[in-house]
């Protein structure tokens, strides 16, 4: 089975979202899977104004597309929703492909605490990211309560990581 993941977190960052991605991969492909990314370093990035270690992809949709096709997954799992989550979401999407994503953070919170924005429009923009995707898959229970408290999945239950 070939699995594509789409991140907008990724090395040289070191958080858990990378961490996590990382590990799953390596037991992803001890069990036979071939596992590729599709992350920033296919792009042009930038700094984010408010928290400069972090650099923001610029995709372009006809660049996202080449580079699915080129992977020819089986499965495709959206683990962020940045730039490059949000396009794959959308040539997903437009493709009728199904799709997983994931849940890592407390994005709500940092989304808060760095602009003017109601954590409950954050919410109401994660409802809508991951509302089509086939699963959401948590990072840790506290994130799976989270998420469902919030109600962001409503097609399919939430998974823990394993």
């Amino acid at each position: 089975m070939r699995i594509l993941v789409a991140t907008d977190a990724w090395h040289p960052q070191v958080n858990g979202v990378v961490r996590t991605l990382t590990t799953t991969a390596e037991s992803a492909r001890a069990l036979g899977a071939e596992v590729s990314f599709l992350t920033p370093e296919s792009f042009r990035t930038f700094a984010m104004p408010s928290y400069r270690d972090l650099r923001l992809a610029l995709p372009r949709p006809a660049k996202v597309a080449r580079l699915i096709a080129e992977a020819r997954p089986d499965a495709i799992h959206i683990a962020t929703e940045g730039p490059i989550g949000l396009l794959v979401r959308r040539y997903c999407r437009k493709h009728d492909l199904p799709f997983t994503t994931s849940f890592h953070t407390r994005f709500p919170d940092y989304v808060s605490a760095r602009a003017p924005v109601p954590e409950s429009w954050v919410w109401a923009t994660l409802r809508w990211f991951h509302g089509t995707s086939e699963a959401v898959m948590a990072a840790t229970p506290g994130a799976g309560r989270r998420i469902a408290r919030a109600r962001v999945s409503q097609r399919r239950a939430v998974a823990a990581w394993r």
